[in-house]
Parts: C-alpha cells; structure tokens; sequence
C-alpha cells in the first residue's frame, strides 16, 4: 500500500473516533457547574479530585434525559448530588438503596429517605426502589438506560451475591443499556482470596465475572487510577481516605496517597 493511503487511513480512523471524544468532553463540560453548586455537601465536595464525576459520568455516557439506577449511593449520597438535580427535568433518577434484609444498615437508610424528604426542591422526583441481590426489582425490567454502582463489587463477591446483583441488573436495563462499574483495583499477583478481606478486587476477575452475567465490556477508563496506591495497608482500601480506619496514625502519609487506584469500566447489555 503506498503511503499516502496508509496516512489517509490513519486519519480517517482518528477522525472516526473524534465525535465521541468530543460527545464525552461535552457531557464532562455539562457536569462541571454541578460540582460547585451549593446543595453539595462539604465532604463530598472534598471527594471530588479523587473520584473524578464529570469524568466518570461522561465516559459511562448519562445524558439528561437518561433513566439512571444507582445502587446504594446511601445517605452520603455522593452522585445522587449530582445526578438528581441533573435528570429531574427531562430523565429519572432511581436510587435502589437498603433493603430492610440488614439491620445495621437501616440507620443510614433512613437518613437517606430523610435527606430526600427534606429536599424536595433537589429530589422530590427521585424514585426509591429496595436492593438486595436479585430479591427485588430495582427497577422495572428494560426500563433504565443506565446501572451505576461504585465501590460494591468486593461486598457482593464477599456475601457470595454478586452474580445475584448483576441479574437484577441486567433485568433492569433496556438492550444496549449501559452498567458503569467503579471499584478498588486489586493487585494481578495475588488471588481474590487474597486481598477479599482488603477490600480490592482484580480488574480481570471482575471483568469476567461480569461478562459471564451476559454483559459485553465496552469501554475501560484510567479516570480515577491512583498510582501512588501500593495496596499494602494494614486495614486495606479503609486505611486511606476517606475512612483512615487508623485515625491519626501516619494520618498525613495516606492523606499523600489519596483514594484507591480504582478501575472504571462500561459494560452493554446486548
């Protein structure tokens, strides 16, 4: 092939991928005046750098007419803050949250229904469904473009409800829909077994797990990667911020590290 045709090739397979980078910049732009608006909490605002959301929203691909389900987002309701306010007009937003299967949680469940309750103006049209593996709906079955969850994958593969959890969601979703997975990145020279009780999880295990549960990867992105995270803790992912399960112990070494490493993944419902 000559190669004047190898660049034009090169060029028109650049230029392909340029709408949808410019799509997600768009939609990462359209988050941006959320994250400073004054309905969100301090602790949450405090998050942000590690966790990324106008990123790791834009690349899962919400739009504002988008039927979204979060799973647990709990009374801190990080992406709820978000997200709420930003599908009220012309999408849903659902939170399937706490079930009253575990009494511990139950607590912080009704700090979240009390937070709604207090805040019509933000989430009066918020839709509260029960989760809890594949025991309820969380939402009507092809009803959500979206299943978002973050940092539950190592509880459900712990409880032995993982591939209960991705059934309800794949239920959930309408074909083509999308679940956004954001979890703690375990280490690929150790077993699950391993590092289960650390709170990590092996990004190649969760991707076939995932897959096994009939969902296709369709994208993989390093938005919220943390390579100072060495994954060695003594109290696992709950040792850096923003837990510090050690308190004031070397305090201002994990403050230095920040966040987990975390891995970002999109996966479509065929």
């Amino acid at each position: 092939m000559p190669p004047v045709f190898r660049t034009i090739l090169r060029l028109t397979a650049l230029l392909s991928l340029l709408p949808g980078l410019l799509s997600a910049q768009t939609l990462a732009d359209d988050f941006a005046p959320l994250l400073s608006a004054p309905h969100r909490s301090a602790g949450n605002v405090a998050r942000d750098p590690y966790r990324h959301p106008a990123q790791t929203l834009a690349f899962f691909g919400v739009r504002p007419d988008s039927t979204v389900v979060e799973i647990l987002p709990g009374s801190s309701a990080y992406y709820m803050e978000i997200l709420a306010p930003w599908l009220q007009q012309k999408g849903l937003y659902i939170a399937a949250n706490r079930d009253d299967s575990l009494a511990q949680y139950l607590p912080d469940h009704q700090k979240f229904l009390q937070r709604l309750k207090a805040e019509p103006a933000l989430y009066g049209n918020v839709v509260v469904t029960p989760f809890r593996a594949d025991r309820h709906p969380v939402a009507p079955a092809g009803s959500a473009d979206f299943v978002i969850s973050f940092r539950n994958l190592h509880n459900w593969m712990e409880q032995g409800e993982l591939q209960e959890s991705l059934r309800a969601f794949y239920t959930a979703l309408k074909p083509g829909g999308v679940l956004g997975i954001v979890d703690h990145r375990g280490r690929s020279d150790q077993t699950q077994a391993e590092q289960m009780a650390k709170g990590y999880v092996r990004e190649d295990l969760a991707i076939t797990l995932i897959e096994q549960a009939g969902f296709r990867l369709d994208g993989r992105s390093e938005v919220n990667a943390n390579p100072l995270d060495t994954k060695d803790h003594p109290e696992g992912v709950w040792t850096l911020p923003p837990t510090y399960r050690l308190k004031d112990k070397d305090r201002e070494k994990y403050r230095a590290i920040g966040e987990s490493d975390r891995f970002t993944l999109r996966f479509v419902k065929p």
